[in-house]
């Protein structure tokens, strides 16, 4: 399965992706790295493991449409079977989503439904659970809502702050990612269409 990423930043969960899918027998091979920022750290990480880079900076355009249709058209030249989303900070239109629909995983720092968007960790603490973690879902039209494929709990423990809840998450990010796609990869296309229940939550196999 040929896999492209989009990213904005760093690029530690894309990393994880890229140390994974060298070991001999991973169903995924990592084609195209894509950022939206020029200065993204994770190009480097990728242009080092030999991985194809390129930059569809959303600052050049004068609409979301627009960047969108640029974006898309730098995908297909990379010919992806699935997209991953690590990190890319842009709301994609729900024309671009349209073109990729049940082919976009997105993972975030949250268990899905709970805290969806931005400042998850920050709200985690302050709602005072004492049970937090991250989510690979599809990506739909509307924000951090579609269908669950993995989840990856982490508990808050006395004391934690931001800074320390958010990279005890981070590392069970990496690893529900790798999981998350190597089930993906290794169901049967048409197994993916039907893997989820009414409630939205898949039945790949979870961590």
């Amino acid at each position: 399965m040929r896999v492209a990423i989009l990213v904005s930043g760093r690029g530690s969960n894309m990393a994880a992706l890229i140390d994974a899918a060298k070991e001999p027998g991973f169903p995924a091979e990592i084609v195209a790295v894509i950022s939206n920022r020029p200065t993204a750290g994770a190009l480097d990480i990728a242009a080092g493991a030999g991985i194809a880079t390129a930059v569809v900076d959303h600052k050049k355009f004068p609409s979301r449409e627009a960047f969108d249709e640029a974006l898309d058209a730098e995908l297909r030249g990379h010919r992806p079977d699935i997209i991953c989303m690590a990190g890319f900070m842009r709301l994609l239109t729900p024309g671009f989503i349209s073109k990729w629909e049940g082919r976009m995983l997105n993972i975030h720092p949250a268990l899905l439904p709970s805290f969806k968007g931005l400042d998850t960790h920050a709200r985690a603490l302050e709602a005072g659970v004492r049970l937090h973690g991250c989510t690979v879902h599809l990506v739909t039209a509307e924000m951090d809502a579609g269908p669950i494929v993995a989840q990856a709990a982490a508990p808050v423990l006395d004391g934690d702050d931001e800074a320390a809840l958010a990279a005890r998450v981070l590392k069970a990010e990496h690893k529900l990612y790798v999981h998350a796609l190597k089930a993906w990869a290794d169901a049967a296309p048409g197994s993916r269409e039907t893997a989820w229940s009414g409630t939205g939550r898949s039945k790949l196999p979870r961590r």
